[in-house]
């Protein structure tokens, strides 16, 4: 009955959740979504390019509390910023995204943090990955965002803030600013409840007293 318990907390079923911006097509097969995403979309504020779009396709779920996501992406990327890999969002003004962007040629491990206007890091790469996973822990006020090429070892590659006691929308996004639409990969998507930090202090402390 635990080990039910168990997975029944990290599964996530990509059918049950909500489009923001459906793209035309789409599927979920054998637990995974592919889908071709819409050219000419992005997510992005005013910042450094002067211009606000909030019209890629994104896939959600509604959380609340502190979490973590994973899930493992890959994509045909062909055109500068093509990008594909996990968001978490608030509303139009307060957002996170990361994964892998495609520019200039090169992959890139990519996070925009927007908070009214965007802000944008990359890892580059060597040389082109299959595949890669990107997980996302909410603790408090803060988002932790690792990735990782065996789903064993996990590298931080950002670490930002994100309003903490407020639901969430958290799932997979897909972008293509200049393209004419790429199809992107989504496996193995799963969130996992972690307990509220300041409620376990608080347990600790009155760990004698009644309900």
């Amino acid at each position: 009955m635990t080990v039910l318990s168990s997975m029944a907390c990290m599964s996530q079923t990509f059918g049950m959740m909500q489009w923001f911006n459906e793209p035309e097509q789409w599927e979920i097969k054998d637990g995974s979504l592919i889908m071709n995403v819409t050219p000419q979309t992005d997510y992005w504020r005013i910042s450094h390019y002067g211009f606000t779009v909030d019209d890629a396709p994104f896939l959600y779920t509604l959380r609340g509390g502190e979490f973590e996501v994973k899930v493992k992406i890959s994509g045909d990327y062909r055109t500068r910023f093509d990008q594909s890999g996990l968001m978490l969002r608030i509303d139009h003004e307060n957002y996170i995204k990361a994964g892998i962007e495609f520019v200039d040629g090169k992959y890139n491990l990519s996070t925009v943090v927007t908070h009214h206007t965007s802000d944008w890091s990359i890892i580059p790469l060597d040389k082109p990955v299959p595949y890669v996973w990107i997980k996302a822990v909410r603790r408090l006020d803060a988002v932790e965002i690792f990735y990782s090429f065996d789903d064993k070892e996990y590298t931080m590659m950002r670490n930002a803030w994100l309003q903490d006691n407020h639901p969430v929308m958290v799932g997979i996004m897909g972008a293509c600013p200049d393209g004419n639409s790429f199809q992107a990969k989504f496996e193995n998507f799963s969130i996992k409840h972690l307990p509220d930090q300041r409620r376990l202090q608080w347990l600790e402390k009155n760990s004698g007293s009644n309900d």
